[in-house]
């Protein structure tokens, strides 16, 4: 999205820090952006929401995928170059949110 960002993430270990992870994924992508520009990248702060158990991760996903399409940025979420997953592609969440 050109205006926000989405992530899905899970931790894999105990010791999983979401506030580590996302100080430092904003850190580091908003010092490579200032080389280019003088605006600042990030506000401050973000938005995050923990799954419970009944929720399921691939809704969610697939939810973050269709994003630029509700948006208008393209007709299909396949085609936003921008979108990605290393546990599913595009078109197995879309198979499995069209099999509900």
């Amino acid at each position: 999205m050109p205006d926000h960002v989405h992530a899905l993430l899970e931790g894999l270990t105990d010791q999983s820090d979401f506030r580590r992870c996302a100080k430092m994924a904003k850190q580091r992508s908003g010092a490579a952006y200032a080389l280019t520009s003088e605006t600042p990248l990030w506000q401050k702060g973000y938005y995050e929401h923990v799954l419970r158990d009944q929720e399921d991760s691939k809704e969610i996903a697939f939810y973050i995928i269709a994003n630029p399409v509700r948006a208008g940025l393209v007709q299909s979420p396949d085609e936003y170059p921008f979108s990605g997953s290393d546990a599913w592609s595009i078109r197995e969440l879309m198979e499995w949110v069209t099999k509900k």
